[in-house]
């Protein structure tokens, strides 16, 4: 019997794309481009981290992945120009879809599993007005790897004291879906673009297309 969910966050509960307008702000005409190549770079950062077991923090990895991305595209901005990029993933938009779905679980224990230093994962939290709806706020900075490191999932394990059979994870990233299966936790794949199921040799538990859907798919 599910028990509790965890949530990611990044992709999941906040929309990553709302950087796009102080990244077309400060860049008029490339803000699209740069939005797509920074974050793909910055989830390519958090792997190659992992694997090297040189770990920084999501703030700097997301940092770099900005920078990595500028330089890509030929954009030279300044420091101050960088700042206030960067500051856009302290105040990330909720999906839409979201506060609905978080109410329609009841009492079903609520927490989050992410990539997200503490102090952007406080931020987020905050600036969404959802404090104290979730019982964990879990970071990776607590093991100093990234997902999908089973460690990462352990910490669900760990904090929430069930069983991972018990525990289900919710995620728009296939590839966390893949990780948290891999592990032993329930999996469901929040896939909003409809994207083809990677080929990593799992199925999730549930498949849906909107947070609307999945008080059904978890009952």
């Amino acid at each position: 019997m599910l028990k509790a969910l965890v949530f990611d966050v990044y992709g999941t509960l906040f929309d990553v794309r709302s950087v796009l307008g102080r990244c077309e702000e400060v860049f008029p005409g490339r803000g699209a481009d740069l939005t797509a190549l920074w974050r793909a770079k910055q989830l390519e950062y958090t792997w190659l981290r992992s694997l090297m077991s040189r770990y920084e923090d999501f703030w700097q990895v997301t940092r770099d992945g900005l920078i990595f991305a500028c330089r890509t595209l030929g954009l030279a901005p300044s420091d101050d120009q960088i700042e206030h990029v960067m500051a856009s993933y302290l105040t990330l938009s909720l999906f839409p879809d979201i506060a609905a779905a978080l109410g329609a679980l009841g009492s079903l224990p609520c927490s989050i599993l992410s990539n997200g230093s503490p102090t952007m994962l406080d931020s987020v939290v905050r600036h969404a007005e959802l404090e104290g709806r979730f019982r964990h706020v879990l970071s990776v900075h607590e093991v100093g790897a990234y997902k999908p490191s089973p460690a990462v999932y352990q910490l669900a394990e760990n904090h929430i004291g069930l069983a991972r059979d018990e525990i289900g994870l919710v995620s728009s990233n296939c590839w966390d879906v893949a990780g948290a299966k891999a592990f032993g936790l329930r999996a469901y794949w929040l896939n909003r673009q409809k994207a083809p199921l990677e080929a990593l040799g799992f199925e999730p538990d549930g498949v849906i297309h909107s947070a609307a859907e999945l008080v059904s798919v978890v009952a």
